[in-house]
């Protein structure tokens, strides 16, 4: 055991071997960063965490934040809202010079994951020289309820983040960790929730660098649309109907935990039927009414884009080669007939909710016309589905919202990584696609404890590890990706459109998937959206 002192107290942690079996590192889990937000600080945001008495046992995690999980569509066991716990794993508590940290935000669609060592093993990246810190954040309603009010604005999930941020600065020295070098990273809803960071002025001088994967704020997934409307419309769901907002608000603290999760509050008939997992989920970040008081954000993100006014950072921005293999077993029992019976699915958000009807429906021809020609759109066609939701989803999306970014902002790399090995555990299908999936980058992140993966250091997914976990340490420690990689030049994205493809080699280029954004752009022209809003 290994004590260590932080602003509110002693922690008590532990060392661990390495799962690699060449060292040990430093486990300090469920410390908690915020108050406990229950009772009336339900949908609020967080307040500064509690000091302890004594020594606090820091060597299991805290519960996670009340959930469905996304793939097993089960209620969380052993989940509570006194949930606000992060992780700090360390090699060295008493360094020469200062460690650089990386905060890693989960995925999961603002709706379900935590940072537990289930999917989030710190082994691979500490042995990397870098101070690991993982955190859970409120989800669904708990987190990104809005009522446009003072006190629920929204974004209470991205303050709880902030506040995580802020423990940091204040208690990662005390883990061997350098305060002035933190690199904030996370995927899919961590991905936008770490572009969201870039925007927000109650982020600004928390961290330095940030690595955004698969996902973006302009992505299907995280737009919000009529948040107000939608908490009232949960209110009724739950039984209690009224336009009053400080009765709704009363009445949410008041009902237990589990009849808010996983609630399907739809505002628009059209909703019913494109409520997807590509599609949409019902709390996301949103913008907030600006009451004078400290706010997340009160512009869009392409409004703050536009006006240069994001937090100087360096940025490292990338997807997989095929992020929609991950969703193969949805597709195949429901989702490819869903999107066949209703075409106008296959439409983004963002035009779906601007166009009539007649014109939508163009649209969707258009688009499963590029995509699937004259075949049907079924099991059969799986592999132009998995194309389709890739590059709907997330390629373009991440392309058009990177492009956005203010010359002169700080240096800023793009990937894509195709890495394929038998880590590529999401990927896997019978339909004989190949690439990495949504997910699969993780695999050469985190060891995930729960697929028990083993570990064959001559083997190439081993290589592939090291490889990533250089690339993205790297960044956290130079800015420079491959600051210690031989022969290989990444070149920052300027006007050439430099990328790095990361697979078994690694291989420069420009204009990534320039196709893919010519033809989504012709879709947004076609419907009189700005591509860039």
């Amino acid at each position: 055991m290994v004590q260590v002192k932080v602003k509110q107290g002693i922690l008590e942690g532990e060392i661990l071997d390495l799962v690699t079996g060449d060292g040990q590192y430093y486990s300090f889990k469920g410390v908690p960063y915020a108050a406990p937000p229950v009772g009336k600080l339900r949908f609020k945001a967080p307040e500064p965490p509690l000091p302890w008495t004594g020594v606090r046992k820091a060597t299991e995690h805290g519960l996670m934040c009340p959930q469905q999980d996304l793939f097993s569509n089960l209620i969380r066991i052993g989940s509570s809202e006194d949930c606000l716990y992060l992780n700090v794993y360390s090699p060295n508590l008493k360094p020469n010079k200062s460690l650089p940290v990386m905060f890693f935000i989960h995925g999961g669609g603002y709706k379900s994951g935590s940072g537990n060592v289930e999917h989030y093993g710190p082994d691979f990246l500490v042995n990397h020289n870098v101070v690991l810190v993982t955190i859970n954040y409120r989800l669904e309603a708990f987190g990104f309820l809005c009522l446009d009010t003072p006190d629920v604005p929204g974004n209470a999930g991205l303050k709880d983040q902030v506040a995580a941020l802020k423990w940091v600065n204040e208690n990662i020295s005390q883990f061997g960790g350098d305060p002035k070098n933190v690199t904030v990273f996370g995927e899919s809803a961590g991905g936008a929730s770490t572009c969201f960071h870039i925007l927000s002025p109650m982020s600004k001088g928390l961290f330095q660098r940030a690595i955004p994967m698969s996902g973006v704020p302009v992505c299907d997934w995280s737009l919000p649309f009529e948040p107000r409307k939608r908490a009232f419309v949960l209110g009724k769901i739950l039984g209690f109907d009224t336009k009053d907002d400080a009765k709704l608000l009363e009445f949410l603290q008041s009902v237990p935990a589990e009849k808010l999760i996983h609630q399907d509050p739809t505002i628009l008939s059209l909703e019913e039927v494109n409520n997807n997992i590509l599609k949409m989920y019902h709390f996301t970040p949103v913008v907030e009414k600006d009451f004078g008081k400290n706010h997340f954000l009160t512009d869009t993100p392409w409004n703050v884009l536009r006006s240069g006014k994001i937090n100087d950072v360096d940025v490292l921005i990338g997807y997989t080669d095929a992020e929609g293999l991950i969703g193969v077993p949805f597709f195949e029992s429901a989702l490819i007939a869903h999107y066949d019976r209703f075409n106008e699915t296959f439409v983004p958000r963002d035009i779906l909710n601007r166009v009539p009807p007649v014109k939508y429906l163009e649209i969707a021809e258009k688009i499963k016309k590029h995509y699937f020609g004259e075949k049907s759109v079924n099991n059969e066609t799986m592999k132009e589905f998995v194309k389709y939701s890739s590059e709907s989803v997330f390629s373009y999306n991440i392309y058009r919202f990177l492009k956005r970014f203010p010359k002169g902002s700080g240096k800023i790399y793009q990937y894509r990584l195709s890495c394929v090995s038998e880590r590529n555990i999401y990927g896997m299908n019978k339909y004989g696609i190949s690439g990495a999936a949504h997910l699969d980058d993780l695999m050469y992140l985190f060891d995930a404890k729960h697929a028990e993966l083993p570990i064959d250091k001559n083997g190439k997914a081993y290589k592939m590890i090291q490889q990533t976990c250089t690339l993205f340490t790297n960044f956290a420690k130079y800015g420079n990706p491959t600051q210690t990689v031989p022969n290989v030049e990444w070149k920052q994205f300027d006007d050439n459109e430099s990328f790095l493809d990361i697979g078994e080699t690694l291989t420069p280029g420009n204009h990534l998937d320039n196709d893919v954004v010519d033809f989504w752009k012709s879709i947004y022209e076609y419907a009189g959206v700005p591509f860039y809003q």
